[in-house]
């Protein structure tokens, strides 16, 4: 090989064994990982046995429904174990894929070891300032009552923020984990059959689901029984079990904090090289997505596991522990208020809806099958959309049989036997506000529905019609969400208030239980949103692995519909998170002025913008959104510039590539964009973290010294409604914008308006390249902000006092 670079006698490239770097100089497993694999199998099963059985004993000394809830999620663990062996024993196809697999697989590994290893030491650091704050804070009158001192409470929140943030970060490795390894086995399926190809994307992305939703319920509920054990709830002078859930908070701040990080940095990343690579290969080289020859595709192939599967994966968990956490907070609430006998059902209840979930999800993973189909024999296939879709019909109606029953098991009281009906009614709008999202998302992303080929067309007169085009129904697709939303909440704090539950006085009070179980109605099939979320990166994967590969067009057609439907899916489960993302929100909101009103020992029920300071904090709040927004897509543009200039320096410096004379240095392109990925995404994130706590702690000494003790709360609480209403606006424009520009382009390539080449589809490139930041950095990033930002309100209450 050496001798014929000196001479220039090389063969053509496709001729040659295409080989690929790896770019990995160590083993990127995690520690606890590398140490399990190299433990004898029967000292595992017996400290597997060990765990379990302490588990399950804390768990029945708290309640049989923790039991409960721990025995679906081991079945659903092994069940996933399950698809991780019959992903895994499917064939990697000829060496030139699993090569090409290995290198996307090393980049991946390798950045996300590194930026998981400086996540984890800016959480130690701020672990030790939330332990310094509570320290120094004021106690409930509950906490005082059942002897809970500053030590105890810093102790216990400061434990929950490090085992959310250790779980956010397992919940993404398992994310990235999966599809690395699935993404070669789809392209050798694709080889055969489309819906064989399918099958694998989907069993893939539901290993990863079980999972991350399983680990999100077990790690609240084991939090939660622990606590109940070491703490002694319910027994004379020790805390109640309506106030346990306020010590789980910590919990999902650990979680958001990763979650948000996480999300920066595989955004930036994948989006920069995906960027990069378009401008230099597309527009200006004139050559295919996911060529061989352009020196960031590997770079775009890693980003893709990194900001879609990982990032993905923490974001999810964390949606659905901030969730199962408010709601218990507020069903502890309402029971106490209530003066409800057995409470447990109430504060209980979202941890059995989520395992009901795992079972539901399973279903609907499981009926999607590798029928035959005449794709693999060149004919049509049957629409990979329309098969996910029944797949997400099942798990729905499923859902809402699952719902009433355990509503009627948990929610039934003799004070209000009405009430269980009037909540399962909630659960119903949830469920149906969820289906909804995702059908308004597909419509607006989906180029077989009329906004996006309006989009394509306009890009036959130009780049600017598309920008504008692109822009203009980002906008419009604000509406119809928003709309929807404002019902739901509405219809389930008026359901929740005509149940029948009362406090001492005759009020209604089932209202805000009412909107939270109307969330966990749309989180209720969160595991095979899920799934259809990861089947998006393992399918554009599977894409790149062919092109790259060279395989004949038949197998590359099939991979190009599978990535099509992946966009939308993709498209659909952020608009299902940011729909998900407003109403936990309105809950943590919630929740953040119950306890303020527990820590200040007066009411605090209202936020008046009246107020200037309050009205200022409002402006703060949305203020807050756009500069995250302008820094998370400046980072993307910063680090895509180095990628084009670096890519452009080989293809000049290298004039060979174009001819597969030379081979371009991937491993560059991936070190670039790892390295400013990194570095970029600490400015927005620490703005995000900072922003709150500088802004409750300035007002509240403005309010000490001007005779206005709740300032500093009110402040926040105005900071964090205005900075909720602007994100849910900005993420669903970023989301559907993005998602539209990518499939114009990808409906201009499957021949309309001229094809691939033509001056419409590098029109449609241009707007590609623009939305590329909106809807994988900029926009997932900012439904993941406000969930943090009410976390860490909740957190911090005290020190805005």
């Amino acid at each position: 090989m050496d001798d014929a670079m000196e001479t220039g006698n090389l063969a053509p490239y496709q001729d040659r064994p295409r080989t690929f770097p790896n770019m990995r100089s160590k083993p990127s497993t995690p520690l606890v990982f590398r140490i399990l694999m190299t433990m004898n199998v029967r000292l595992l099963f017996v400290l597997m046995f060990v765990v379990f059985g302490g588990i399950f004993y804390i768990g029945a000394s708290t309640s049989p429904i923790i039991v409960f809830v721990f025995s679906i999620c081991i079945v659903s663990f092994i069940l996933s174990i399950y698809l991780t062996k019959w992903v895994l024993a499917k064939d990697e196809g000829p060496p030139e894929m699993a090569q090409i697999s290995d290198a996307i697989r090393d980049g991946a590994e390798g950045f996300f070891k590194t930026q998981y290893g400086t996540i984890s030491k800016m959480a130690l650091f701020l672990a030790v300032v939330i332990f310094g704050i509570y320290m120094f804070r004021t106690t409930t009158p509950q906490q005082e009552a059942s002897g809970i001192g500053r030590l105890t409470s810093a102790s216990i929140t400061v434990f929950s923020f490090l085992l959310g943030a250790v779980c956010s970060g397992m919940a993404g490795y398992v994310g990235m984990w999966v599809s690395v390894r699935a993404n070669v086995r789809v392209s050798s399926a694709a080889r055969r059959s489309a819906r064989e190809a399918l099958q694998i994307a989907v069993r893939a992305g539901g290993f990863s689901a079980l999972v991350v939703v399983g680990m999100a319920v077990i790690g609240v509920a084991i939090l939660y029984a622990t606590f109940y054990v070491w703490l002694g709830v319910d027994t004379p002078g020790s805390m109640k079990v309506t106030d346990l859930p306020l010590l789980l908070v910590g919990y999902g701040f650990g979680a958001s904090f990763v979650a948000l990080f996480a999300q920066l940095g595989g955004g930036i990343f994948t989006k920069a090289a995906d960027v990069g690579a378009d401008l230099v290969g597309k527009v200006e080289q004139g050559i295919p997505e996911d060529d061989p020859r352009n020196p960031a595709v590997i770079a775009d192939l890693v980003g893709d596991n990194v900001g879609d599967c990982a990032a993905r994966g923490a974001d999810l968990f964390e949606s659905i522990a901030a969730e199962i956490i408010s709601a218990m907070i507020l069903g502890g609430t309402m029971a106490q208020k209530c003066k409800i006998e057995d409470p447990s059902g109430f504060i209980l209840f979202p941890l059995v809806i989520h395992s009901f979930d795992l079972i539901i999800s399973s279903v609907g993973i499981f009926s999607i099958r590798a029928t035959r189909d005449p794709g693999a024999m060149g004919g049509g296939m049957e629409d990979p959309m329309t098969i996910l879709q029944k797949g997400y019909s099942i798990t729905i109606v499923l859902a809402v049989i699952t719902f009433g029953f355990t509503t009627r098991w948990m929610l039934y009281t003799e004070q209000a036997p009405s009430a269980w009906f009037n909540f399962a009614l909630c659960g119903l709008v949830g469920i149906t506000t969820a289906y909804l999202f995702v059908w308004i998302t597909q419509y607006y992303t989906d180029y077989k529905h009329e906004p996006v080929r309006r989009l394509a067309l306009s890009s036959s007169t130009g780049h600017g019609t598309n920008i504008i085009a692109g822009i203009s129904l980002g906008l419009e697709s604000t509406a119809l969400p928003v709309l929807v939303i404002s019902v739901a909440i509405v219809s389930a704090f008026w359901l929740g208030n005509t149940s029948g539950l009362v406090d001492e006085a005759g009020n209604p009070t089932g209202g805000l239980f009412g909107t939270a179980v109307a969330t966990m109605g749309m989180l209720s099939t969160a595991a095979y949103v899920l799934t259809m979320d990861m089947f998006g990166p393992i399918a554009d994967n599977a894409g790149g692995i062919v092109e790259m590969s060279q395989q004949p067009e038949s197998v590359r057609e099939i991979t190009d519909i599978l990535d099509a439907a992946g966009n939308t899916t993709k498209a659909t489960t952020k608009g299902f998170a940011i729909g998900s993302a407003a109403l936990a929100s309105f809950l943590l909101f919630s929740a953040y002025m119950d306890e303020v009103a527990s820590f200040a020992r007066v009411p605090f029920a209202q936020v008046d913008i009246a107020i200037p300071e309050v009205f200022v904090g409002g402006l703060l709040g949305s203020m807050l959104i756009f500069l995250f927004s302008a820094w998370a897509c400046a980072a993307v543009g910063r680090t895509a510039q180095e990628v084009v200039n670096e890519v452009r320096r080989q293809f000049i410096e290298r004039p060979g590539i174009m001819e597969y004379k030379d081979k371009p240095d991937y491993g560059r392109c991936v070190a670039i964009v790892a390295a400013a990925s990194l570095r970029e995404m600490i400015k927005p994130g620490a703005l995000a973290v900072i922003s709150p706590i500088f802004i409750g702690i300035v007002f509240r000494i403005l309010g000490y010294y001007t005779g206005h003790p709740l300032l500093g709360a009110k402040v926040v609480a105005s900071m964090l409604m205005f900075a909720t209403v602007s994100g849910i606006l900005m993420a669903l424009f970023f989301n559907t914008a993005g998602g539209a520009w990518d499939n114009a382009k990808k409906y201009i390539e499957t021949g309309a308006l001229g094809g691939k080449g033509s001056e419409s589809h590098k029109a449609a490139v241009t707007g590609d390249t623009v939305g590329d930041p909106f809807k994988d950095t900029a926009g997932p990033s900012l439904h993941v902000l406000i969930k943090m930002l009410a976390t860490i309100t909740l957190v911090m209450a005290p020190v805005f006092l």
